[in-house]
């Protein structure tokens, strides 16, 4: 199948949307795949292609701060402009769902979501608030934000970096999106997780730890948790396959 890459603004978010060149103006399922942190949408376009062959519409958004949107150079706060990309996918994602389902493009509410780090973050964070996302796959990400909040203070602070007393405060409405306070949230939904075991960046415990004390939960019956032993934070193309065959599967 020929695939179709075409750059574009949806409520001035700049996305590249990819879909079989002849099924561009077809009723599809949808799924809307965020990048990592200091990355852009061309970076996961080698996902979107792969999901794209099995006839699904992907949304590849570029995060404030990155790509298309980045403006200059990041904050020296630890993790605020990081947090703050978080924050606007948060808030976009349902412009750009919207904006198909007014065009009729969906195909029976299938939407999907997934990531890879801070795009995996994401992910996560959106399943706590939008019931309507049908499957989700977190790669090298965490399900529990506030934890790694903890870690990175802790990071910056063993390396003698200044960190405003009220970081936490500043970022309190991440509490809202921590998958891991109100996992009843997966609420049977197919979500799939992958992580390398020696990743440096997005710790494996956090995610895998959080897959071990749901995994006999009705509501998380429909969870994947995929080990990667001795990988790092990276992605290669064997994983991209069973990323596909997961939504090709759930979605």
């Amino acid at each position: 199948m020929k695939i179709s890459v075409r750059h574009r603004f949806i409520k001035k978010i700049p996305v590249l949307e990819v879909v079989g060149e002849e099924l561009k103006g077809d009723v599809l399922p949808l799924i809307v795949y965020y990048h990592g942190w200091q990355s852009s949408k061309e970076l996961v376009l080698t996902q979107a292609r792969k999901l794209a062959q099995k006839g699904i519409r992907v949304i590849l958004p570029d995060a404030m701060h990155h790509g298309e949107r980045k403006t200059g150079s990041i904050s020296m706060i630890p993790s605020i402009t990081f947090w703050s990309s978080i924050h606007y996918n948060l808030a976009e994602f349902s412009l750009l769902v919207t904006y198909f389902q007014k065009a009729n493009l969906i195909e029976g509410n299938r939407i999907g979501v997934g990531g890879v780090s801070m795009g995996g973050i994401t992910t996560c964070a959106l399943l706590t608030q939008h019931p309507e996302i049908q499957a989700a796959a977190c790669m090298m990400g965490t399900p529990a934000p506030l934890n790694y909040i903890q870690r990175v203070i802790a990071s910056a602070k063993a390396r003698e970096i200044d960190v405003p007393k009220d970081l936490v405060q500043l970022l309190s409405w991440v509490e809202h999106y921590d998958l891991s306070a109100e996992p009843q949230k997966i609420n049977q939904r197919p979500l799939l997780f992958w992580h390398g075991t020696e990743d440096e960046k997005i710790p494996y415990e956090d995610a895998h730890d959080f897959y071990k004390k749901v995994e006999n939960e009705v509501y998380a019956k429909n969870i994947r948790f995929l080990t990667e032993e001795g990988e790092g934070h990276l992605v290669r193309g064997e994983v991209m396959d069973q990323v596909v065959d997961f939504f090709a599967i759930e979605l």
